[in-house]
């Protein structure tokens, strides 16, 4: 005869504590499955919630040669492992990418390879700073540094983004700065430019300048680590982060310059998951040692990266008509993406839609007191739109020019 034990539990739950009622799926996700299901049931949507660019016929926007020389990739490369952290060839294309012809710098960096753009930021969280300690960003930022933060036991701390005048506001960011010495003795600064997610704002000179020497004051007393989220520096006003790199090289002697480098928005390949950290570090020993905990960052995580990814942009960023060829295709891109932007920025001032400077990017963001209500008007109208604290983040890349009137009068509308 047998017995059937019951089940029996003594304990609340499998799940420790701190990892206990955490959302199961992203929200800009879960808004986005909505309108595409909308959109099949055949209501007329404008769907400005993912970040992804697409054609004005609604096919994801793909650079043909970049997805030749993805095809080109052998076998082996596929199948085969890469090294821990990235391989020589991609990182030193990588390297040479973001400091262009700056030579000199580019023999002070050291890069890790990452998956996207993502895994950058996360090795910039985890290995700069301490578990408790919180990194300091704009009060507008993209929701996913709080998770990454969260999920390596890191907080976010934020500063107001803007001033009266509209710029940046670094007065408000130079009390940060001073905060985060006082209480953690270390400074871990987010800066997503050009073209930041969620606002479309694209720091100057004057901005990056006095950013700068914010930074030099407070590098004296303790570490400050400035990470350049470049996520969407090809779709800026100028292209690449020279000039952020410009204006940081002054002070790169007493605060670690990071670059957070991606593929995804580049080659437009979000799929791919190619990314990498690059850190511009002139002391070689500490160069050296920084090396080594980005790699020892890269086996305690995903182990390594896609090799094959790595292979393709590797050929993209290096052989001379393969760059020129994709280059001509993004820009072809950049001029449907400002396209866009320029009639968002005209309908917008028609209907005096208060909303930062925007000259280019995926993003940019209308003010709204109570965002939560105002987007659930607009999702009513069958115009989706991605609420965050304070304004509504709209996808110009998503939209098409001839929605983007409706888009602009349906959050009008909303906020009346």
């Amino acid at each position: 005869m047998t017995t059937t034990i019951p089940a029996v539990r003594s304990f609340a739950s499998h799940l420790p504590t701190s990892r206990r009622g955490r959302p199961g799926d992203d929200p800009i996700f879960a808004l986005n499955a909505e309108a595409t299901a909308r959109k099949a049931r055949g209501e007329a949507v404008v769907n400005a919630t993912l970040g992804s660019l697409l054609a004005d016929d609604g096919s994801l926007a793909v650079l043909p040669t970049a997805t030749r020389a993805i095809r080109e990739v052998g076998p082996a490369d596929w199948a085969g492992y890469a090294p821990i952290a990235g391989s020589a060839p991609f990182l030193k294309a990588v390297v040479d990418d973001v400091f262009g012809a700056r030579k000199d710098l580019a023999a002070k960096a050291v890069a890790a390879a990452t998956p996207g753009g993502t895994g950058a930021l996360r090795h910039a969280i985890s290995t700069f700073l301490e578990p408790g300690q919180a990194i300091l960003t704009t009060s507008y930022y993209w929701n996913p540094y709080a998770t990454i933060a969260d999920e390596h036991e890191r907080r976010v701390d934020t500063f107001s983004m803007f001033s009266a005048s509209g710029g940046l506001d670094v007065a408000a960011l130079d009390r940060a700065l001073a905060h985060h010495v006082a209480t953690q003795g270390r400074v871990l600064l987010f800066l997503n430019d050009p073209c930041q997610n969620p606002t479309g704002y694209s720091m100057d000179a004057a901005d990056w300048r006095a950013t700068s020497e914010a930074i030099a004051r407070h590098a004296a007393r303790a570490p400050v680590t400035v990470v350049i989220d470049a996520a969407y520096s090809a779709y800026g006003p100028t292209g690449g982060v020279g000039g952020p790199l410009a204006a940081l090289e002054p002070v790169a002697d007493r605060a670690l310059v990071l670059v957070a480098w991606s593929a995804s928005k580049t080659f437009t390949h979000y799929g791919l998951r190619v990314g990498a950290l690059v850190a511009l570090v002139p002391d070689a020993a500490e160069r050296a040692e920084i090396g080594a905990a980005l790699t020892y960052a890269c086996r305690g995580t995903w182990s390594n990266c896609n090799r094959g990814g790595m292979t393709a942009v590797t050929r993209l960023l290096t052989d001379p008509a393969l760059r020129a060829a994709v280059d001509g295709e993004r820009a072809g891109l950049v001029r449907l993406l400002n396209e866009r932007v320029e009639a968002f920025n005209a309908a917008a001032a028609r209907l005096s839609l208060p909303h930062p400077r925007y000259d280019g990017g995926f993003f940019t963001t209308v003010f709204a007191r109570d965002a939560d209500a105002a987007a659930l008007r607009m999702k009513a109208d069958g115009v989706f739109v991605v609420p965050i604290e304070g304004a509504l983040r709209l996808g110009l890349c998503a939209v098409p020019k001839t929605d983007v009137a409706r888009l602009v009068e349906a959050t009008a509308k909303a906020l009346r």
